[in-house]
């Protein structure tokens, strides 16, 4: 046999080969357990990443509700919040937004009424957490929580 004739046959041999049935199972197999540590690693980011946003989220709202003692001016707060400027936490996470009812506008002389808003009116999304669950606001005990992640989350001020 010359030798190209040797190299035909060795081609049409492997060329008709293909795989086994075994050889395809175990390739199937071995890409089943890749997909599912995938989907595992995938849904734990995703879940962190709504805690995170939920956390950030519910300190914006902490913010707005009583200021920040951080940022002054001439010797004086300036960022005091809704708490600050009426004295009291708002009864409702809405009246961060919209002004409430029976209260009074603004008054820069005495610095007191209401100031807002607060926290961006035209996104009404402050309202839930990452899961779309509506927050628990509680004026009395300070708090506000949430309970979409399946675990509470909570935020005192």
């Amino acid at each position: 046999m010359t030798g190209r004739k040797l190299l035909s046959l060795a081609l049409r041999r492997f060329h008709d080969r293909g795989f086994t049935l075994v050889e395809l199972v175990i390739i199937i197999v071995v890409l089943g357990i890749l997909g599912a540590f995938v989907a595992v690693k995938y849904s734990d980011f995703v879940h962190q990443s709504k805690v995170e946003a939920t956390m950030a989220e519910m300190q914006t709202l902490k913010r707005a509700i009583v200021g920040n003692s951080q940022i002054a001016s001439g010797g004086k707060y300036t960022d005091i919040g809704y708490e600050g400027n009426l004295g009291a936490p708002p009864a409702r996470l809405e009246d961060l937004a919209v002004k409430p009812a029976g209260v009074d506008e603004y008054n820069k002389i005495s610095g007191l009424g209401w100031n807002g808003p607060y926290i961006d009116p035209d996104n009404d999304d402050y309202l839930k957490d990452a899961w779309g669950v509506s927050y628990a606001y509680n004026p009395g005990s300070r708090t506000i929580q949430s309970t979409g992640s399946g675990q509470d989350i909570i935020v005192s001020f």
